[in-house]
């Protein structure tokens, strides 16, 4: 068991359920094959980490995905609950430095999440903000419960009332570079999967 863990955040992937915002542009089908394309992105960037990792699904256990990985589904009836239960069962396992992210990130990376590790050496926190007001990483050495309460979830309030929080009780914060997720069309077409995107639909 290694000291350090990466929580994966991924939907179930399921047509009419994912980048719901992004269907209204493209339709259902071709935002399940957005999804699918940045859950791979996620896949390779977490690959060959040395760190343990933790799948947790928004709805039921996928076993053909990520082989040979602890999987289990988010419990909370919020995505802030939901965060704070994963670190818990992290630390609770004895795990020391625990990095949580999504699965919407384009640019995510292997070089971005051993930075990440790197920062929380030196930090009580570490954080990735996203373009959008949110962030897509968060890094804790210990669990920080009101972190994740009272944060006004699907805005873009998230990452300035999160600092809020953070200040208020003189808790260091380490950052990362600034990423877009894809959340719309526009966010989409300046993506760096837009073209593999396109490739994939012109060749299949």
């Amino acid at each position: 068991m290694s000291d350090n863990l990466v929580i994966v955040f991924i939907k179930n992937l399921k047509l009419g359920k994912v980048k719901t915002r992004l269907a209204k542009t493209i339709g259902d089908q071709e935002a399940f094959e957005v999804y699918k394309l940045l859950v791979k992105k996620t896949e390779e960037a977490t690959q060959n980490l040395h760190a343990d990792k933790h799948i947790y699904f928004s709805d039921a256990i996928i076993p053909s995905k990520w082989p040979n990985t602890y999987k289990t589904v988010q419990k909370g009836s919020d995505l802030g609950e939901r965060m704070k239960n994963a670190f818990k069962d992290g630390f609770e396992k004895g795990y020391k430095n625990i990095l949580l992210i999504g699965s919407d990130l384009p640019d995510i990376s292997e070089i971005i999440i051993n930075e990440a590790f790197e920062v929380l050496k030196t930090n009580d926190t570490v954080f990735g903000p996203a373009e959008d007001g949110g962030y897509y990483l968060v890094g804790l050495k210990q669990l920080h419960n009101n972190l994740f309460s009272n944060i006004p979830w699907s805005t873009s309030k998230v990452f300035e009332e999160t600092i809020k929080v953070l200040d208020s009780q003189s808790i260091s914060v380490g950052l990362l570079q600034t990423l877009n997720d894809i959340d719309t069309f526009e966010d989409f077409k300046t993506s760096s999967i837009y073209k593999t995107y396109l490739h994939d639909k012109i060749h299949n």
